[in-house]
Formats: C-alpha cells, sequence, structure tokens
C-alpha cells in the first residue's frame, strides 16, 4: 500500500503545479494588462500606474508566479481589490456555507442514486427498471435551477415551510443558528442532488447488472445465499468502482459548479463569490478562487484513488 501512496501522492502534487501554471498564465500572462481590466478603459495613467505598483505587475512574471506560489504554501494569500480583505478570509468565509452544501448534496445522492440505481438492477427489464431509468433520464434532462425555481415555489411560495432564499448563518450571533442553517440550505441541496442523483443511478444499475453477471455470483447463489443478500454483500461492492469514479467527479463539481443555485437562493458561497469577482473585475480572487477549486478537483480525484485500492487490493498491487 505504501508505493501505491506514494505514486499517487506524486502525481497529485504534479498534477496542481501544472495546474498553478496553467491558471497563473491565463489570468496574468495572456495579451492585456490586469490593471486595465479592473480600472476599465477610463482609467488614467496615474491609477493605472499605482495599480500596476499594487498588483505587482512591474516584477517579472516568473517574480511574481514565484511570490504568489510562495504565498499559498505559506498561507498567506493576496488582498482583493473588491473587498479589501484578504482572499483566504474571502474563501473560508464563502466555503462555510458552499461546503455544508456540497455534502447535503453529495448525501443525498449518494442514498438516492445507491437505492434506486439497485432496485433499477434487481428489477431488470420490468417495471420498477423502467421507471427508474424513465425518473432518471428526466432529472438529467432537466436543469438544476429549473429544479430550484421549482421547490421555491411549491415549498417556500405554496406551502411556506422554509425560506425562498438568503442564509441566516450558523450561529447565534449571525442571527441563526445550526438548525436555521441546515433548513436554509435542504432546497438547494435538494436542487443539486436531483441531477446528479439521476447520472449516478443510472452508472450504479449498469455497474451492477455487469457484476451480476459474472461467475462468483452465480457460485454464491448456488450456495444457497439469498438473491438480496448477494446484492448487498457481494455484487454491491464489486460495482462500487465505477460508482466511486463518477460520485468523486460529482462531489468536486457540486463544490466548483454551484454558481447558479447559489445565485438562485441568494447563498452567500463560494460560487456566487466567483460570480462577484468576476462582475468586480477583481482576477486576484478570481485567480485564487479557481486555484482552490482546482485544488479540491485534484484531491477528490486522488481519495477515489485511494478508495480503489481499499475495495480492490489488486489494484494497489497492480
Amino acid at each position: 500500500m505504501g508505493p501505491f501512496l506514494i505514486k499517487r501522492l506524486a502525481t497529485l502534487l504534479a498534477t496542481l503545479a501544472v495546474a498553478s501554471v496553467v491558471v497563473f498564465a491565463v489570468l496574468e500572462l495572456l495579451p492585456g494588462n490586469a490593471a486595465e481590466i479592473i480600472l476599465g478603459d477610463t482609467a488614467t495613467p496615474e491609477s493605472l500606474a499605482a495599480l500596476n505598483t499594487r498588483l505587482g505587475l512591474d516584477r517579472p512574471p516568473w517574480v511574481r508566479y514565484a511570490d504568489w506560489v510562495g504565498g499559498l504554501l505559506q498561507g498567506r494569500t493576496a488582498t482583493s481589490i473588491s473587498y479589501d480583505t484578504s482572499t483566504a478570509e474571502l474563501i473560508a468565509e464563502r466555503l462555510r456555507v458552499s461546503l455544508p452544501l456540497a455534502l447535503m448534496a453529495m448525501l443525498l445522492t449518494v442514498a438516492l442514486a445507491l437505492g434506486l440505481g439497485v432496485y433499477a438492477a434487481s428489477r431488470h427489464n420490468r417495471a420498477g427498471d423502467v421507471g427508474v431509468m424513465a425518473l432518471s433520464q428526466l432529472g438529467i434532462a432537466i436543469p438544476n435551477f429549473w429544479f430550484a425555481i421549482l421547490l421555491i415555489l411549491v415549498f417556500a411560495v405554496q406551502l411556506q415551510w422554509v425560506s425562498a432564499g438568503g442564509f441566516p448563518g450558523w450561529t447565534a450571533d449571525e442571527g441563526g443558528g445550526l438548525w436555521a442553517g441546515v433548513v436554509a440550505l435542504i432546497l438547494p441541496a435538494v436542487a443539486l442532488a436531483l441531477v446528479q442523483a439521476a447520472i449516478l443511478a443510472r452508472v450504479t444499475r449498469s455497474a451492477v447488472l455487469d457484476v451480476m453477471r459474472e461467475d462468483f455470483v452465480r457460485t454464491a447463489r448456488a450456495k444457497g445465499l439469498s438473491r438480496r443478500a448477494a446484492l448487498w454483500r457481494h455484487v454491491l461492492r464489486n460495482a462500487l468502482i465505477p460508482v466511486l469514479t463518477v460520485g468523486g467527479l460529482q462531489f468536486a463539481n457540486l463544490i466548483t459548479g454551484t454558481i447558479v443555485v447559489e445565485n438562485v437562493f441568494v447563498l452567500p458561497g463560494i460560487g456566487r463569490l466567483v460570480f462577484q469577482a468576476i462582475s468586480n473585475r477583481d482576477l486576484i480572487v478570481v485567480r485564487d478562487v479557481v486555484m482552490l477549486l482546482a485544488a479540491v478537483v485534484v484531491l477528490v480525484n486522488f481519495i477515489v484513488d485511494v478508495l480503489y485500492a481499499v475495495i480492490d487490493p489488486r489494484l494497489r498491487h497492480g
């Protein structure tokens, strides 16, 4: 297991290094001046010169890159132009909303997808299978922001069970509390989970059907193991590798791709921060957020690789 982890960790670090170069190159080295983009065409030469000095754009690119990466490694980030605070504080504040939202949505996704996928596979070509596949196709076809609007109309406007948007905070000092924060994230989590669960349910069904045709499953059934026991004790574990692959990508997507849903529910999350930073031309915030999101994707893929080895020992020995 040790060499396997070392190899995967080396791949993770190399990927992060390449990602940092790409992010820096796209936002710093492409034609155009970041100060001009931030201040606009009407900026005076004096204001452009002052902002160039503040952003360090008067220094060579390799010096700016080394300073940026070195600062990240030391936990030191630049100051946002539009918020006048460090990007680390901004990101940490917004992750207090986006991370719990992604976790809630992922838990709902896994619960729905595994249950529906296994149910459909166990009733292959019967009414239950056809019904689950029809629902999953509908879930894939309809965008999550439409689900979000529909949920607001039903549960916030008609039934008035929850608020239509906003986030009260996790503590009483912020005007909310733990339960109030969870309630505020239920509808956004459901809106995100419905689409992801539809995709993962189809993957689960296909993977379970493939494993059910294997010889060891027929042997287990021939030894007297019930269909349900064989399904949950033997088939599902061996079908988890493709499910983990898609699930890991979905979790990364739930953290990095919630811009639309967070704007529908007016949530102060990481997606809304990116949207506001782009609107304000705050490239410093955009750069650090994009790097964070790239790191999340790489880290999730690393965790999925480790889980592969836990589920199937042949992978780590190979």
